[in-house]
């Protein structure tokens, strides 16, 4: 009796560590590949938030970010949802002019998801417009039957503001490999809406 019950009990544990394994597991985009479920969601959210940056749309990043969100820019600045609400709004900050988010991966943890992709935004500040590219980090929340982002973070790759790409020739290169390879020009998932309509605003967090 006792050797049966330690049996049923090494086979529930095997079960549940395989569970724990697959709630880890990263559902990632291939080219060519369709779209698992939960990168068409979070693509999706993806796309309203570009869509409200742009149209500045109060309502739905009210809805896009929690109420506890902090947001972390390529540049080092740190904000909250009221703060990155209000810049949509400062007259004296950068315009929008085009944002496009795509989803690379997200890996599920019960009620947090963790959505890696890539973005490039465009803005114009008192003279050329300004595009930058690179990767980005955002934490979501499930609370209220919906999805909510708590964090995110941003890496800048590609500035493309007019003088930027003389300077970094000037750095001293190195001939070390790179930790990780930054997929910025794979297709990723398809967004829903049309290329050349995506905006941006301020330099987004």
């Amino acid at each position: 009796m006792a050797r049966k019950s330690l049996i049923i009990t090494l086979l529930i544990c095997a079960l549940a560590g395989q569970g724990v394994a697959r709630a880890q597991q990263a559902e990632s985009v291939a080219p060519g590949q369709a779209l698992p479920p939960e990168v068409k969601l979070f693509q999706g959210l993806e796309d309203r938030w570009s869509m409200a940056v742009v149209n500045k749309d109060q309502y739905a990043m009210e809805v896009l970010l929690s109420p506890v969100y902090v947001g972390i820019s390529s540049t080092g600045e740190v904000t909250t949802r009221n703060q990155q609400i209000a810049g949509m709004f400062d007259k004296g900050a950068p315009q929008p002019v085009s944002m496009l988010q795509r989803v690379i991966s997200v890996r599920l943890f019960g009620d947090t998801a963790v959505v890696s992709g890539t973005y490039d935004v465009k803005w114009r500040a008192d003279g050329p417009v300004r595009e930058e590219r690179g990767i980005f980090t955002h934490v979501y929340g499930h609370e209220q039957d919906r999805w909510e982002c708590v964090n995110a973070q941003r890496t800048a790759v590609v500035d493309g503001t007019p003088g930027a790409a003389k300077k970094k020739k000037s750095k001293a290169t190195s001939d070390a490999a790179e930790p990780f390879h930054i997929p910025l020009f794979h297709k990723g998932a398809t967004s829903a809406q049309p290329s050349s309509s995506q905006d941006s605003s301020t330099q987004p967090n």
